[in-house]
């Protein structure tokens, strides 16, 4: 009796299903069963003819399977020469039979492996294979320290490193940076991590070292200026060459540097702008400017707009004139970059309260420099005591010098004709 076209496809359906079922216990007992299951079947000695049917339905599937993921043109002839082999009778002779089951595996090994599809991640492997698996621990997704990515990051770990001397050719360096202050930068650890050691930080430290920074001054400039690392080299020799070619001393330059960590980061025309507008601004020689600069080199790095106000602030509000303004500022340059708040309540303490004019302030500029409260205290206890005697033409003159800058004990023994332990009193009653 013939079968119909639905009964004959449903039939075909069901044998591959149990054929795959088969074919995947039978797996199990390889390391890699999407690609060496197919020379397991291949390499049976004996098989009997229910065996044989079943890898008929095994090299069925297969071969479907390989042909639907390449071309869907083949699939389609896939299923009418499928549908043509189930009308064929199993052989019965073990040679030719071994010989069909080589011949399939020759073809697939030679067209259809490199049409196979890639090792999916999801693929269960036995525990003997996922004991042999290293993997590397995994890079914070989110974190907003530096400390996470240490682990991982060769650079990170010189940068901190601490009592451990770095080889450089014939250079010894030990430094320590400090991650917390860099990291609250919000592009610091993008730089730091595309960074290599070996090629972009080493040839930078040597240079450093090279300019006069010491070993253990390192470390602390890098953890403010780790941004140096991003500047060609050869633009930050270029800018040391302008220096020295201003007559900047190899010893000014290294303490420049220090003190202002971000200097070789300037262009050679924003420095030769600021030492041109000091000069110019302040009228001073090029001796003096070039003085000022090595005092305070963050005139060359910092705003210049507290500056511009604390000139305007001595001129028009506390009434210096301008050699009085060189003076003070040739003697004190942190004078030019003091809050205004600081300058003006020092000047209205010293200058209304205590009645110094103006030339004894300017004799004694280091008045600024000090701390208001401080002031305050010594010249109340010597108005306590009837010593505040501050014009230089009378008997017992105390100069705002030795008021402000003597240690406690000096001043009580020297100046006031006191005990520590009587200003220290008197201080309670304040």
């Amino acid at each position: 009796m013939a079968l119909s076209a639905q009964q004959i496809s449903r039939w075909f359906n069901s044998v591959k299903l149990s054929s795959f079922i088969t074919a995947t216990q039978c797996g199990k007992h390889f390391q890699r069963p999407g690609r060496t299951l197919l020379l397991g079947f291949s390499a049976q000695p004996q098989m009997s003819s229910d065996n044989c049917f079943l890898q008929w339905g095994f090299k069925t599937y297969r071969t479907s399977s390989l042909w639907n993921s390449s071309q869907s043109t083949n699939s389609s002839r896939q299923e009418i020469g499928s549908g043509q082999s189930t009308l064929l009778p199993c052989m019965n002779e073990q040679t030719q039979k071994t010989q069909k089951i080589s011949n399939f595996d020759s073809e697939l090994s030679l067209e259809a492996l490199d049409d196979l599809p890639p090792v999916s991640p999801l693929q269960p492997v036995s525990e003997e294979e996922a004991v042999q698996i290293i993997a590397d621990p995994p890079l914070p997704p989110d974190t907003f320290t530096l400390r996470d990515y240490v682990d991982h990051s060769e650079t990170l770990q010189k940068l901190v490193l601490l009592g451990t001397c770095l080889h450089a050719e014939d250079l010894e360096i030990t430094m320590r940076v400090d991650l917390s202050k860099i990291e609250k930068h919000p592009d610091a650890a993008n730089l730091l991590l595309r960074l290599d050691f070996e090629k972009d930080i080493k040839q930078i430290l040597m240079f450093l070292k090279d300019l006069g920074i010491e070993d253990n001054q390192l470390g602390t400039y890098l953890t403010k200026n780790y941004a140096i690392f991003s500047e060609d080299l050869e633009n930050l020799k270029t800018r040391v060459a302008y220096l020295q070619s201003k007559n900047f001393s190899k010893a000014h330059i290294a303490q420049m540097v220090r003190n202002a960590p971000f200097l070789l980061s300037f262009s050679v025309e924003r420095l030769d702008n600021r030492l041109g507008f000091f000069q110019k601004e302040l009228e001073l020689s090029v001796k003096k400017t070039r003085d000022l600069v090595v005092r305070l080199p963050r005139l060359l790095t910092g705003s210049l707009e507290p500056v511009k106000e604390n000139m305007k602030v001595y001129r028009l509000e506390l009434g210096f004139k301008h050699n009085e303004i060189q003076h003070m500022i040739t003697k004190v340059p942190k004078m030019l970059t003091a809050s205004k708040r600081k300058l003006t309540e020092t000047f209205d303490y010293v200058h209304n309260v205590m009645s110094i004019p103006h030339h004894l302030i300017v004799r004694f500029p280091q008045v600024f420099n000090t701390r208001l409260f401080k002031v305050k205290e010594r010249h109340l206890f010597l108005t306590y005591l009837g010593r505040a005697q501050y014009d230089p033409t009378k008997p017992n003159y105390i100069s705002l010098d030795k008021l402000v800058s003597l240690p406690d004990e000096i001043f009580c023994e020297e100046i006031a004709k006191a005990s520590v332990q009587d200003f220290e009193k008197f201080l309670k009653t304040l």
